[in-house]
Parts: C-alpha cells; sequence; structure tokens
C-alpha cells in the first residue's frame, strides 16, 4: 500500500465496503459522542468521516490532536446506517472505521477557523492565507480560476490562436497608470518597468507576422486599489492581424459566453451573437457611465429643455449657462415616504455632489419644490414625455454635463438597489464602442487622448485632417458585465504617419514620439498589417462568477488594498549593499508626514 494514502478523501462508497484503506489528511471536524469519536478528515478533494471507538487503538491519538493537525489512517470501509447518511458529501454513505493512525503534522492554536468559515477580519486572514485557503469557499474559488483558465486556453486554441509569453522586464512608458519600477544593476541610474499589459509587444508579435497570438497575461499596475483592482493581476491578452472590430467581437464573444455558460450554475448569459452594440455617447447619456449594469432596468433621460424656461429658478440658471439638467426615474414609489427622498438627496451630498433634485407623484398629484415651481402642467408634460406613470417618482441630476451624467449615473444604480430592481441571477454583457479619440483637458488646457493613443481613427488621415478632433471617434471598444469592465481593446493605428498626427493633435512632436515609443514606431515603418485585440481580465471574471464582492476573494495571494503581501512582508526594507549593487539611494518621507498619511488610511 502507499504510504500515504490508497484512495482519497472523496472517492469511497458503497462499493468499498469491507476494504481496507488508508487516508491522510488535515482533521476537519471532530465530535466526541461518549467513548466513540467522529473525525472528519479533509483533503484536496473532499471529507471522509473517520470512526474510532474504545475497540482502536487510534482512539487516543486522534482524541489528542488539534483541528487542521495532518493524520495518516488505515482502517476498513463500513456503510453507515440509513439514518446516518450524509446526502451532502460524495462519501456520505461510508464512514471509516480507523485501526491505526500516524500524525504527520501537529497544528498549534489556529488564527483562524477553518470549518464553518465564519467572518473574520481580512488582515488576518491574508496573514495566515495559507489557511485561509483551506476553507471551503476559498479553496472553491482557486479551484474555479484554475478552471476557468483551462477552458480560456482551450477555446483560444480552438480558435487558431498560439500562446507566446512576453517579457516581463520592458521599457517604462509615459502613458497609462503608474509604472512598477525595477532598477538595473548594470546600467546605473536606469530602470525597468514590470508591464501593465504587453501591449507593444503584441503588437510586434502581429509585425513579426503570427497573426493570432494570447497569453494568461500578468500585470502590474501601481495605482489606487478598490475592490475590483488589484496591483497585480492576469488577463487574457490576445491580438489578430487583418481584422476588422466585428472580426474581434466574433472572436472573443463565443470564449466569454462559452466560459459563463460552462460556470453559469443556472444563471443566465448574453448568447454569444447577442451582445448589445452600445455607442459611447449614448451609454453616458443612458447610463451615466461607460460600465453600464444592463441588469437595471432604468435609464437616464435628457430634460434640459424642459427647464430653459422654467419657475424653479435654480435648474433655469444651470440650463441657461450651459449646463444640463438629466432625470432619473424612481417607479412606483407611492408607498415612499419623504425620507426616501430625502434620503436620496442626503446620500449625494455624501459622495461630493451638491446635491440631487427629485419630485413625487402619488395618485397623479406632484409634490417637492421643484413641481411646485415648474408647475403641475409642465411637470405632466416632462412625465408623458418619459412616459413615467402617476405613482413613479422622479430624481434630478443638474450641472455641467460630465458632473450631471456621474451624478445620475450614479443615482440610477442606487435608486435601483434601493427599490430592488437588479435583476438577479443572470451575466449581461454588451459592448461599448465608438469611443472619443480626443478630449479637451479642462486643467491643461489642451487637446488630449482620451482613452488609448494607439488606436485607429475612424477616417483614419481624413479624419485627422479635416475634423474637430474632438468630433473624432476611435476603434476602441470595451466589454462590460453587470457593470464591470471586462477589458478594453482597439483596432490599432498601424501606419507610422497616422501616428505621427494623431500624437501632434495631442500636442506631440515627431521626435517625442521617436524617443517614447521607437520599437513600435520603427517596425510599423518596415511593413505592418491592420491588427486589433483586447484583453479580458481573469481575476473579474471568475470574481463574477464566483460571485465575489472583492477581487482578493478570487486571487490565491493578494496584496492588501495598501498594496502590501502581510504574510511575507512585502514591500520590505533591504540593506545597504543590494541598493549599492542597483545604484539606489533611498530618501524616507519626513516621519510627521508619514504618520499622518497612515492615519488617514487607517492604518494597518
Amino acid at each position: 500500500m502507499h504510504a500515504y494514502r490508497s484512495h482519497t478523501c472523496a472517492q469511497l462508497s458503497k462499493a468499498d465496503v469491507g476494504e481496507t484503506v488508508r487516508l491522510s489528511g488535515w482533521v476537519h471536524k471532530k465530535r466526541d459522542h461518549g467513548g466513540v469519536l467522529f473525525v472528519d478528515l479533509r483533503d484536496h478533494y473532499g471529507i471522509t468521516q473517520i470512526v474510532a471507538d474504545e475497540d482502536s487503538e487510534a482512539l487516543r491519538l486522534l482524541d489528542g490532536l488539534r483541528l487542521e493537525s495532518v493524520v495518516t489512517v488505515d482502517g476498513e470501509v463500513k456503510a453507515r446506517s440509513a439514518e446516518t447518511i450524509n446526502s451532502n458529501l460524495p462519501t456520505g454513505e461510508i464512514e471509516v472505521f480507523a485501526r491505526s493512525a500516524n500524525v504527520q503534522s501537529q497544528a498549534e492554536e489556529l488564527p483562524l477557523p477553518v470549518a464553518g468559515e465564519q467572518d473574520y477580519p481580512e488582515d488576518i486572514r491574508l496573514k495566515y492565507r495559507f489557511v485561509d485557503l483551506r476553507r471551503e469557499t476559498m479553496h472553491g474559488n482557486i479551484m474555479l480560476r484554475n478552471q476557468v483558465i483551462a477552458s480560456l486556453r482551450r477555446r483560444m486554441t480552438g480558435q487558431g490562436f498560439s500562446e507566446f509569453q512576453t517579457p516581463i522586464l520592458g521599457a517604462s512608458s509615459p502613458e497609462g497608470a503608474r509604472d512598477y519600477l525595477v532598477p538595473s544593476r548594470l546600467h546605473p541610474g536606469r530602470f525597468y518597468a514590470l508591464p501593465q499589459a504587453p501591449q507593444m509587444f503584441k503588437q510586434l508579435l502581429m509585425v513579426a507576422g503570427f497573426d493570432r497570438y494570447f497569453q494568461i497575461a500578468p500585470c502590474f499596475r501601481d495605482e489606487d486599489l478598490r475592490s475590483d483592482r488589484s496591483p497585480e493581476f492576469y488577463q487574457l491578452d490576445f491580438e489578430m492581424s487583418f481584422v476588422t472590430q466585428e472580426d474581434v467581437f466574433q472572436a472573443l464573444e463565443p470564449v466569454l459566453a462559452g466560459i459563463f455558460e460552462e460556470f453559469a450554475e443556472e444563471r443566465s448569459v448574453t448568447p454569444a451573437g447577442e451582445f448589445p452594440r452600445i455607442p459611447y455617447a449614448e451609454a453616458m447619456l443612458k447610463y451615466g457611465t461607460d460600465k453600464p449594469d444592463l441588469r437595471n432596468p432604468l435609464l437616464i433621460s435628457d430634460v434640459t429643455g424642459h427647464f430653459e424656461k422654467s419657475g424653479f429658478g435654480l435648474f433655469e440658471k444651470i440650463v441657461g449657462g450651459g449646463g444640463v439638467v438629466r432625470a432619473i426615474p424612481a417607479p412606483d414609489t407611492n408607498e415612499k415616504s419623504r425620507k426616501f427622498f430625502d434620503d436620496m438627496n442626503n446620500w449625494a451630498r455624501s459622495e461630493g455632489f451638491a446635491g440631487l433634485g427629485y419630485v413625487t407623484r402619488k395618485g397623479g398629484e406632484f409634490g417637492g419644490p421643484i413641481a411646485k415651481n415648474h408647475g403641475p402642467d409642465l411637470m405632466a408634460g416632462l412625465y408623458d414625455e418619459l412616459g413615467l406613470g402617476e405613482n413613479d417618482g422622479l430624481f434630478f441630476a443638474a450641472g455641467k454635463e460630465k458632473d450631471a451624467a456621474k451624478l445620475a449615473g450614479a443615482a440610477r444604480s442606487r435608486v435601483a438597489e434601493e427599490l430592488e430592481l437588479i435583476e438577479q441571477g443572470c451575466f449581461k454583457f454588451c459592448w461599448i464602442v465608438d469611443f472619443p479619440m480626443f478630449e479637451y483637458d479642462e486643467d491643461r488646457k489642451k487637446v488630449d487622448f482620451s482613452h488609448n493613443p494607439f488606436s485607429m481613427p475612424q477616417g483614419e488621415m481624413e479624419a485627422l485632417e479635416d475634423k474637430d478632433p474632438l468630433d473624432i471617434l476611435a476603434w476602441q471598444y470595451d466589454i462590460v458585465c453587470n457593470g464591470y469592465e471586462l477589458s478594453s481593446g482597439a483596432i490599432r493605428n498601424h501606419r507610422p504617419d497616422i501616428m505621427y498626427k494623431a500624437f501632434e493633435i495631442a500636442g506631440y512632436s515627431k521626435e517625442e514620439v521617436d524617443a517614447n515609443f521607437s520599437g513600435m514606431i520603427e517596425a510599423f515603418k518596415l511593413g505592418a498589417p491592420p491588427h486589433g485585440g483586447s484583453a479580458p481580465g481573469i481575476d473579474r471574471i471568475v470574481m463574477l462568477l464566483a460571485d465575489e464582492p472583492n477581487i482578493r476573494e478570487v486571487i490565491a495571494f493578494p496584496l492588501n488594498q495598501r498594496a502590501q503581501d502581510l504574510m511575507m512582508g512585502a514591500p520590505n526594507a533591504v540593506g545597504p549593499k543590494q541598493l549599492r549593487d542597483i545604484h539606489v539611494r533611498t530618501i524616507e518621507p519626513p516621519k510627521v508626514a508619514s504618520d499622518e498619511a497612515v492615519q488617514a488610511d487607517g492604518g494597518d
């Protein structure tokens, strides 16, 4: 017999009754029934119940073990009586009577419980992540991640994509988020950058003629963290040659729809070929965001024209100054008290906005200051235009267009949550398309790129030469599921002349383009195919499938919200010799400022 096991803790069944077996695993639970000890023995695969009584030499040893000790048990498979069968376990029809046991490793007192999965502070869970990962939900999340990645690989290779690896040590780029920098020992004063994405390398693979590339790519961004963002993450990075935007969509939709259908567990999924295409301008108007959650049925409307001349002076003043008014419906709120509407206004203020106006309507009667000043006839006309009923409320976001859109989008989500309108048990996908190529930077008082500087402008050189830059659209697209952006992508600008012109509009000279993007621009001068691609985030895909609100719940060893590894103690201080080797001198921030920063962040 094998030194440690003849079977795993999920294998045994009634067909094995009478067999002598050997199992190894962790002591998950123990129950002492007065001379009879029941032990749930757990391994990677499952749980088997072990039984020891006074006739077993294993009783004393097992009884003295702490939970999570590792033990090997030899014993006999027995059938459970009908009333003790556990239908929740694959091994629930049998138990193993322990004849002998051997301790492989004794556990000390646990820093957090494994069985039962009680809520526990995240700092403890991350410090002892190797224990946290033993818990059923976490173990399941990491195995789900494994299965998703395996399925992604199968689906991509099935479409003729080839998997290649791109460098981890690269050059820093002035575009995008903040880089993680790695000092060079051999080249004093120079630094590598960890890849924010393999963007340039995958495009150069297309220039090299490989046609269809993908990889499960590690990426690094030194940016502020939130629940759906990690400083190091993985994405399904892919690129294709001789393709249009529609070709990219047709390649990716079956992969994403297929993955979600495979692991959805009875939740519905938007079918491949049916992902809605929503222009960016429409998304910002109707949803107040370029990451719309289509499970939310509420739509925002522009009602600026209704307040050009109004008894409600505040809105009339905003509109007269070039601002807009957006309306968010609150259906069937006739049973809601005034407090519901006031709470929404207070919420908007707590989020940093000036406030959220509202109108109530109950049995056809309007209420609230806006309705009183705007007048019942004008309000009725507005309601008729929006298709609202006699018991529907209405919220208003007013101000500069970007500010009003942002507030309206947040209010749309908040109202739907409060009224429990968000559809459950489904994954709703959409493409956001037709992003503007440029935007006006109010702080720097100049035109700049709005999304991705390496995208092909719609209309190519003719558009760059003849159109107002703020009217030029790009072949850029995002894919969104349930309000989460899963990826950005684009048809790339593969022509040097168009690239130089696009950067010129954004204020970059030819010399600056050559200096900052020399590898790519030189490659394009030597024959580049039209190409495009995208890069769905694997962490967010698994997060959605696992129904987890926090991305750290689907990463085996994540950093915390302050980008620290509490388990391994990273980032850590290094010695003077190591710093001298890489030609780096550290400058500590003033202690008072550092302490204030920790306090502002809430500490560890």
